[in-house]
């Protein structure tokens, strides 16, 4: 489940000096429960001009720095003249507002707000892994997750690096078909904001009897896809968040 600030509805609903309270609140709200929001209607000029306006960039700038997962692009890349050139500005602007984002204060601000009563113990697993790679400079956190519940709540701690949400396919039978399911869950992750999600491969999750042996060969699968893809590079420190029997733990490690 996500929301979607369909500004053009939104204007029919909020007067114009009130439209920039509405979207940050919402924002806001959103990030404080783990549930993606995403932003439309940012590049309607560009339905007809290669470039956008002043004021449609520093827009898609604002949405990345109020908080939005993601942003969505409509007629601008169904029925317009520059579809390729759209996508290219939003992805440079927004790469250009990560940039100066404040993780930090975000992450102060996240942990001030949570109650006593939110702050369950996936809450308090992902704010110390977010803390330990900060305080260690890691590159990277990698999350194994059946649900993608935890990567979630990791990534709304807004970290400084990605999040691998590594999906562990678990095998299902039913009568007399076998399947393995976790796709989903791979997909839907794909929509939060700093998470990449990685399948780990289903026959490696397949050795051993013990989740040492199984998720050692699926973290160093995922490490070196890492490396291939230039998130990381050898040597650099890792935080791992995984299960080892009955206990959630975070460790680090060298990729």
């Amino acid at each position: 489940d996500g929301v979607i600030l369909a500004r053009g509805s939104l204007g029919a609903e909020v007067e114009p000096e009130k439209m920039f309270l509405v979207q940050k609140h919402v924002l806001r709200r959103c990030n404080m429960l783990a549930i993606p929001a995403i932003i439309n209607r940012v590049m309607d000029s560009m339905c007809t001009a290669p470039r956008p306006t002043r004021a449609e960039a520093t827009d898609v700038a604002n949405a990345v720095l109020d908080g939005a997962d993601a942003i969505m692009l409509g007629a601008e890349t169904l029925n317009g003249q520059h579809p390729v050139e759209t996508v290219k500005q939003v992805v440079c602007i927004a790469a250009e507002a990560e940039k100066v984002f404040d993780h930090t204060r975000t992450y102060d601000t996240i942990m001030a707000s949570v109650g006593e009563k939110e702050f369950t113990k996936t809450e308090g697993l992902a704010s110390s892994a977010v803390r330990a790679t900060v305080q260690t400079a890691s590159k990277l956190i990698i999350v194994f997750s059946s649900s993608g519940d935890t990567a979630r709540i990791v990534a709304k701690y807004r970290p400084p690096v990605p999040v691998y949400s590594v999906v562990v396919p678990r095998l299902v039978i039913n009568g007399i078909k076998w399947r393995f399911v976790g796709e989903s869950v791979v997909k839907t992750s794909l929509i939060y904001r700093g998470i990449v999600p990685f399948r780990a491969d289903p026959n490696k999750s397949m050795l051993g009897s013990d989740d040492n042996t199984k998720h050692g060969a699926i973290l160093q699968d995922a490490i070196d896809h890492a490396i291939v893809c230039g998130h990381i590079k050898i040597g650099d420190p890792v935080v791992v968040v995984q299960r080892v029997g009955k206990s959630s733990v975070v460790k680090i490690v060298e990729a």
